[in-house]
């Protein structure tokens, strides 16, 4: 069974901090699989497309989190 006993706000925390994670790791993955690809090793260039990938599903991640915390809230309120 789920916990539901969790702090909302510390939740939303969470959500951000991967939204925020996730773009992050989306700008590094093109600046290096598309603008310093000609500097790079090949492995430095397939770890960037992976992020590429892997930015924006924290992303999403990161935005459903945010969702739930304030359904949470607003059910709490």
């Amino acid at each position: 069974m789920i916990d539901q006993s969790f702090d909302p706000n510390r939740l939303l925390n969470l959500g951000n901090l991967l939204m925020i994670g996730g773009v992050l790791l989306l700008l590094i993955g093109v600046c290096g699989a598309y603008l310093f690809d000609q500097r790079l090793p090949l492995g430095s260039i397939v770890a960037s497309h992976a992020l590429v990938i892997l930015g924006p599903t924290a992303l999403k991640i990161g935005y459903v989190v945010r969702l739930l915390a304030q359904r949470q809230v607003a059910l709490a309120a």
